[in-house]
């Protein structure tokens, strides 16, 4: 069975017409099967997209695209727990659950579980698909031992984050309002200055993580173009891009070569090296180090 690729929701504050433009290049022109689109990190970012939500749900069907609409992955008050339950009960859409509170919304349904949720163990998966998940993109901080143990046994299929900044957690509070000592409630959007999340340095002035309205990320970008081949072997179908404004079409189409093996590993890292401009790559979770750390190819793994 061919590898699926999958592009999952943007995470960060776009330009709204900047937002459709990127969404319409992915259905025209990227070699992906599955479109995830819908805020995920902060309910009030959502107006600023409806405008061009139909249009670009529209454009990636038509494209032969798969669309899986996302849902918030932290519910703050009733009325977004009335949005988000409207979503997950939505009979003509495919919708991707990130806050675990919605799974008795999507009862009788089939769903996506995002990498929010956590997933570590066979348990968890069993009872998930028992009430009606048919797809979970696993956390991003698993090593590879688990995943494979995971894969061994899935009642579901099964997507790795396989490219882009990690998410690591999501809180009620607003870092980036905070960094421009703006409070929540009036935030002026800045988190509109920085396309790929503001990056936060230790004491010791070494970029470490990455914010984004409420949410944190990874400084470092997660790069398995490497390991593609073990998490193939291990029986993982499916590859999730997450968006950066880097040129995804153009690292949607390495992903791909490299799963159909028009690529070879180093080839395929030279060229994602050569897109990503100043982005760091790491893949620390998936050999049991430090996240923000990198394994080279071919070389052994570090005790």
């Amino acid at each position: 069975m061919t590898s699926q690729l999958s592009l999952g929701p943007v995470f960060f504050n776009w330009d709204p017409d900047s937002w459709r433009d990127f969404y319409f290049r992915i259905a025209d022109e990227a070699p992906v099967d599955t479109a995830y689109v819908g805020e995920v990190v902060c309910a009030k970012r959502s107006p600023l997209f409806l405008q061009h939500m139909d249009a670009v749900v529209d454009r990636l069907q038509k494209s032969g695209k798969r669309v899986v609409m996302s849902s918030l992955a932290l519910i703050g008050n009733e009325r977004e727990a009335a949005a988000m339950r409207e979503l997950a009960a939505d009979d003509d859409r495919c919708v991707e659950i990130n806050d675990i509170g919605l799974v008795p919304a999507a009862s009788g349904r089939h769903y996506h579980l995002g990498p929010f949720i956590n997933i570590y163990n066979e348990a968890t998966l069993a009872y998930l698909a028992g009430r009606g998940a048919r797809l979970a993109c696993l956390p991003p901080e698993l090593p590879a031992a688990s995943i494979v143990r995971l894969a061994a046994g899935a009642p579901l299929e099964l997507e790795v984050f396989a490219f882009g900044r990690l998410p690591l957690a999501i809180s009620a509070r607003c870092f980036h309002a905070r960094a421009h000592h703006l409070h929540k409630d009036g935030c002026q959007f800045v988190c509109n200055r920085d396309p790929n999340g503001l990056a936060i340095d230790t004491l010791d002035g070494e970029p470490f993580l990455a914010i984004n309205g409420t949410q944190t990320l990874s400084y470092t970008c997660c790069n398995l173009i490497g390991d593609l081949d073990q998490l193939v072997e291990a029986g993982i179908g499916r590859f999730r891009l997450s968006p950066l404004a880097i040129d995804m079409v153009a690292v949607a189409r390495v992903f791909r070569d490299a799963l159909d093996a028009r690529l070879g590993p180093s080839e395929a890292m030279a060229r994602l090296a050569a897109l990503a401009g100043d982005l760091v790559f790491s893949n620390g979770f998936f050999h049991g180090m430090e996240g923000r750390r990198f394994q080279p190819l071919h070389q052994p793994e570090v005790e």
